[in-house]
């Protein structure tokens, strides 16, 4: 998608703070953090949110699940952490394409409102 700001950093056309990238997601700093640690978890392949997924994109979606625990222990986060995806627009999710969000790094509040 040509005005997708996360395919814009798929495509290395604008940048971000990595950290982690392999052949089919990409992690990086959120540029407004909202705890200590605040990454932004995302397919390279453009899936608009939750609610648009598809068969095919089981592989994808596991594979950011199970690659959430490296991504936190490679980020200090021994204690635990929280992962939240927004979907529409009353979930909040203000870039139509699919990211999670990994907080952590301080005692977490509940609920997050």
């Amino acid at each position: 998608m040509s005005d997708c700001i996360f395919c814009k950093i798929v495509a290395g056309e604008i940048p971000s703070e990595k950290v982690y990238e392999d052949d089919k997601i990409i992690c990086f700093k959120d540029i407004a953090p909202e705890a200590p640690v605040h990454v932004l978890i995302i397919p390279k392949v453009h899936i608009e949110s939750m609610d648009s997924l598809e068969e095919g994109d089981m592989e994808v979606v596991s594979h950011i699940m199970l690659k959430i625990k490296e991504i936190a222990n490679s980020l200090g986060l021994d204690n635990g952490y929280r992962v939240v995806t927004n979907i529409g627009e009353e979930g909040l999710q203000t870039v139509k394409h699919l990211h999670f969000h990994l907080f952590g790094g301080r005692m977490l509040k509940w609920p997050p409102c």
